[in-house]
């Protein structure tokens, strides 16, 4: 991970220095020069010996600092960059690049999902640009400290003018970026620990009226037949968009009306199986989604079954698309279309169908997946007709 090249580049910059000399007169002190990465100057240091009486006691103390002087800057040590090991002494532009391949690999064996992987690639180029920027850049990840984070997530919120969600988000990503750099001995500790997160509005989504959901459904019916059934799984099912752009034809057991969520692919990674009601089924056979190949992802181009998936977030860009054309209030979000259906399924049924649907706990707690083939899928949910 770590080229021989580059270490011995990054070394050889940082450590530049003047041997340690004694100067006596009016002042007696033992002085160096040494380079200083942030300012990429020579800076001098000095220890003073006036206040050591005997003349005799101030040259034997001078050539003890002298030879613990040399020794130490012959060894790697700099005064300006106070580290523990030589991998802290790491070009930041070389440690970022090494990072981004990381990721990569991680991405590339399906460890961490595609808006996981593209979410973090963009944090990590806002954080270069942000640095090339600055009037004065860092250059060495060991200046990568509490302060500097502070400012960037200062930068987040203010330059760029961001909500506390997103400038929070910023901070959730550094704390897994400082893990990372700790566990491979680029710092010591992760100085993020030590900012707190800022408090953040309420989420501003309601869901639809049942008024509004009529309208939906009309005018999809009328325009977008496929985008509609996009709309009634999430309103039916329950199932995160990120899910939904991932779920198969495969994945769907049309005899038994429910959908597999393999653990790949929900966002607590673990299984979990999902009722399809009767309006999903029928909406499906008129569209003759089931004459695709099994391998097909559900949603497409054109949001038809292909083997090229679109992602949740042209789900919401479409879905945004519509709610200007029928002039809903901009409190009407993709995921509302959940938010829907969780409070129709449980007037209509009741509270533990809703629940079990939307693999809760209970209506207000996270997630708790149930495992595989056995989850339970009510009749109630299959036979549920919903307003869209």
């Amino acid at each position: 991970m770590f080229s021989k090249t580059s270490k011995k580049t990054s070394l050889k910059e940082i450590l530049h220095y003047t041997l340690p000399k004694l100067h006596t007169g009016k002042y007696w002190y033992v002085d160096f020069c040494c380079l200083d990465p942030a300012t990429r100057e020579m800076k001098r240091k000095k220890y003073m010996l006036n206040n050591i009486e005997k003349i005799t006691e101030r040259r034997k103390m001078a050539a003890e600092i002298i030879a613990t002087v040399t020794n130490r800057l012959r060894s790697g040590w700099n005064p300006w960059a106070d580290v523990s090991n030589s991998r802290q002494y790491s070009k930041f532009e070389d440690v970022v690049g090494i990072y981004t391949r990381y990721l990569q690999k991680l991405h590339a064996n399906k460890t961490i999902k595609d808006s996981t992987f593209t979410d973090y690639r963009k944090r990590i180029r806002v954080l270069s640009e942000y640095n090339n920027n600055r009037t004065f850049p860092i250059m060495y990840i060991y200046q990568f400290d509490l302060s500097y984070m502070s400012d960037f997530l200062d930068y987040i919120l203010l330059d760029r003018d961001a909500s506390a969600r997103t400038r929070n988000n910023y901070r959730v990503w550094l704390s897994s970026f400082c893990t990372w750099l700790t566990e491979k001995q680029y710092m010591d500790y992760n100085p993020v620990e030590k900012i707190k997160s800022l408090a953040e509005e309420e989420k501003k989504r309601c869901a639809l009226t049942h008024t509004d959901l009529r309208r939906l459904k009309e005018y999809l019916e009328e325009n977008n037949k496929y985008f509609l059934l996009i709309c009634q799984m999430e309103y039916y099912t329950f199932i995160r968009p990120e899910e939904l752009s991932n779920i198969r034809l495969r994945d769907i057991n049309l005899k038994e009306q429910k959908v597999f969520i393999a653990s790949s692919i929900s966002k607590n990674r673990k299984d979990g199986m999902v009722g399809l009601n009767d309006v999903l089924i029928k909406t499906m056979l008129d569209l003759h989604i089931f004459d695709s190949d099994t391998n097909c992802y559900l949603f497409g181009t054109d949001f038809k079954p292909g083997y090229k998936k679109v992602t949740s977030r042209t789900f919401r860009t479409y879905f945004n698309k519509v709610r200007g054309i029928l002039k809903f209030p901009d409190t009407y979000q993709f995921y509302s279309l959940k938010d829907s259906g969780i409070r129709d399924l449980a007037n209509s049924e009741g509270i533990v169908i809703a629940r079990d649907q939307a693999r809760h706990t209970d209506i207000s707690t996270t997630n708790k997946y149930l495992k595989g083939e056995n989850m339970t899928v009510h009749e109630e949910t299959k036979h549920f007709n919903g307003i869209l």
